[in-house]
């Protein structure tokens, strides 16, 4: 008797939207530790990148509050040394790019006081507002 792992058609909507975003299919990967082993940036990560393509595999899109998609340095590594040919650096911008859709705002404009506000070099405020607001 086998035992299917049953997802629910959110986690399912998740892993396809990550799919298709990364241009991988993250169901291929058997977890065989390869990328956690090579990756250079492991032990900054609160998971490995393994967990985060299981996480992934699974649908939860609990992995989107974890810090290793922000840290995958896009080296190569894991790619380079895949058994499987999937592309880690991809899913985790895939991770990324899904998370800043979400257009959340983590600066508030109008909380800078004015006299601070006109002090700031105007290229720091405009790259602070593209990277940090949705």
């Amino acid at each position: 008797m086998t035992s299917r792992l049953v997802i629910s058609s959110e986690n399912e909507e998740f892993l396809a939207r990550v799919n298709e975003l990364s241009g991988q299919v993250i169901t291929l990967c058997d977890q065989c530790g390869i990328c956690s082993a090579s990756c250079p940036m492991i032990d900054e990560m609160d998971v490995t990148p393994s967990q985060m393509m299981r996480m992934v595999q699974l649908g939860q899109s609990e992995v989107l509050k974890t810090k290793a998609m922000w840290l995958c340095a896009s080296c190569f590594t894991c790619t380079v040394r895949c058994p499987r040919g999937l592309d880690l650096s991809r899913v985790a911008e895939a991770l990324r790019q899904t998370t800043l859709r979400q257009a959340s705002d983590h600066i508030n404009i109008n909380a800078i006081p004015r006299d601070e506000l006109a002090a700031l070099p105007q290229i720091a405020l405009v790259a602070g507002m593209r990277k940090f607001t949705g």
